[in-house]
């Protein structure tokens, strides 16, 4: 078996920006992405839960990926759709079912009144399956085992872009948000204020900072795609 020769340095460094698609994690994008430019020197400026589509920037080479700190903290606009009258442990569509509710009849007001609750700065509730870390373990390696976690919180800033109630148990929703932010939380927390539970069935994110999925390469065509190729969507740093 031949194995795979990497250099700790690309050919070329900067950002390379991906339209993951579904069923992939952001870890498997980047293991493509280095055995295809034979380098282990890719970074991310924040990952994406395997459901989630849309945008990635890999941070290729040493000068991309020493800028890491600051590309993760850029904010980001997602758009999702929201089921309500179910609520999952991992409160989106690949999570277990583990409460059904009636859904009340609503309103597009009442849908943005209760939104609106939940816009600024909010105190959001951290999904038991994240990859945040407890005591050196990720939190989905302990909701995993079935082991007592604790309710984590944090703040981030929340801006509701778009609101439409797409059937009576559905709607759909654009928000802008600083990083750090669960958008299966925002989900959750709306599904709570309207009275009923619920979980995110999509997930897309369409922006990091100035950056737009419009502009990134298909990640359904990364596994096949000549370096040569994705070399030359590697963009130089602009931030």
């Amino acid at each position: 078996m031949t194995l795979l020769k990497t250099s700790p340095e690309p050919q070329k460094s900067g950002l390379l920006l991906i339209d993951k698609p579904a069923d992939f994690s952001s870890h498997d994008i980047i293991a493509i992405s280095r055995r295809i430019l034979k380098t282990k020197k890719i970074g991310h400026s924040g990952t994406l839960d395997p459901m989630a589509t849309g945008l990635l920037i890999l941070l290729v080479g040493r000068e991309a990926t020493r800028r890491q700190d600051a590309f993760l903290k850029l904010s980001k606009t997602y758009s999702a759709r929201l089921k309500l009258g179910t609520e999952t442990d991992t409160w989106d569509a690949y999570g277990t079912p583990v409460r059904q509710t009636m859904v009340p009849p609503l309103t597009l007001q009442a849908v943005q009144t209760a939104a609106q609750t939940f816009s600024g700065t909010i105190r959001q509730p951290i999904p038991f399956f994240s990859a945040k870390r407890i005591g050196g373990k990720h939190m989905y390696d302990l909701a995993r085992q079935g082991a007592e976690i604790e309710r984590k919180y944090n703040e981030v800033t929340v801006h509701w872009k778009e609101l439409a109630l797409r059937a009576p148990d559905e709607i759909d929703f654009t928000v802008h948000c600083s990083c750090g932010t669960y958008v299966r939380s925002l989900g959750y927390l709306l599904a709570e204020k309207l009275g009923c539970a619920g979980h995110l069935t999509a997930l897309r994110r369409l922006e990091i900072g100035p950056f737009n999925v419009q502009n990134a390469f298909d990640g359904n065509l990364l596994k096949n795609c000549p370096a040569e190729t994705l070399y030359a969507r590697v963009e130089d740093i602009s931030l």
